[in-house]
């Protein structure tokens, strides 16, 4: 088992965990131990998909922490349901026979991830759609929920973005609180230069045009514009791409779904926009159960 796997797994488990799924005391109470019972999970909206494979790994995860439980989830989905279809109000995302109780235990987490991560995808496929037959493409950020960006960052895939950095190991960014500390521009880049693992591109973050100048003269390998207005972007797209080698440009701040193609058209590379992550409105789903 891989670590995003491993993560996966254990993020689901603690949020069984926190939902005290097996103490569910109205359950308990009122459903017989042996009942049977099919649940049908619906979009109310027309939305993304993202997190599908999660069902059918939730209620494992149940009856591994419930030995109680009595009989084993039979989860069916049509072949044309997958992560990253689009889906229609009224449209059926999957049927799931099980154990009464245990689908009840399960209901709440199965549909909190199926709709925070369809949220995501759904938005993401909004910045997607909004930059179509640009060079630009969409990244999403480290702005995820604590705890969740294994989840977040799939949605975001798939949505049709791309992952930026996982975590802080995964590659060297200078942002502006580096610059400060290391003594400006061009001594952060000397010193990452000169310190970074060979396999690590060096991105900088740049405010100004007289930044990314020292930048470009600097050893910069990627360069992420910093809350510039569409024309300044539009210039320091220029000098780049006047530059006598190849470096991405991406850009980031102040960019919405109303004025992401206008950074698009400057020929930028990347757009990496937080709010695919740190404030997604979840879609609407539901999950309705009868006995079986």
């Amino acid at each position: 088992m891989d670590w995003h796997t491993r993560r996966l797994s254990a993020i689901l488990e603690h949020a069984l965990l926190e939902d005290r799924a097996t103490s569910d005391a109205t359950s308990r109470a009122c459903i017989d131990a042996q009942q049977r019972a099919t649940a049908t999970i619906l979009a109310k909206q027309d939305c993304i998909l993202s997190g599908v494979g999660a069902i059918a790994r939730i209620l494992e995860i149940y009856e591994h922490l419930d030995h109680n439980v009595i009989g084993h989830p039979d989860v069916i989905s049509h072949g044309e349901i997958f992560d990253g279809v689009r889906l229609h109000k009224g449209q059926a995302i999957a049927v799931v026979r099980h154990n009464a109780r245990a689908l009840l235990a399960c209901e709440r987490v199965i549909l909190n991830v199926l709709q925070r991560l369809s949220g995501i995808a759904t938005t993401t496929r909004k910045y997607v759609d909004a930059i179509q037959g640009t060079k630009a493409r969409i990244l999403d950020t480290r702005k995820t929920a604590p705890g969740l960006r294994v989840l977040d960052k799939y949605a975001v895939r798939c949505g049709g973005g791309q992952n930026h950095r996982l975590d802080l190991s995964d590659g060297v960014l200078i942002k502006n609180n580096h610059i400060a500390l290391a003594g400006g521009v061009t001594a952060a880049l000397q010193k990452a230069l000169r310190n970074r693992r060979e396999e690590q591109p060096i991105e900088i973050e740049v405010r100004t045009l007289a930044e990314l100048d020292e930048a470009l003269a600097n050893g910069a390998e990627s360069i992420l514009l910093d809350n510039m207005k569409v024309e300044e972007v539009r210039q320091a797209v220029l000098r780049v791409t006047s530059h006598s080698r190849h470096v991405p440009v991406e850009a980031s701040g102040g960019i919405r779904l109303e004025n992401v193609r206008d950074y698009a058209e400057t020929g930028l590379d990347y757009i990496s926009v937080g709010a695919l992550t740190h404030s997604p409105q979840a879609v609407d789903l539901s999950m309705r159960i009868v006995p079986a």
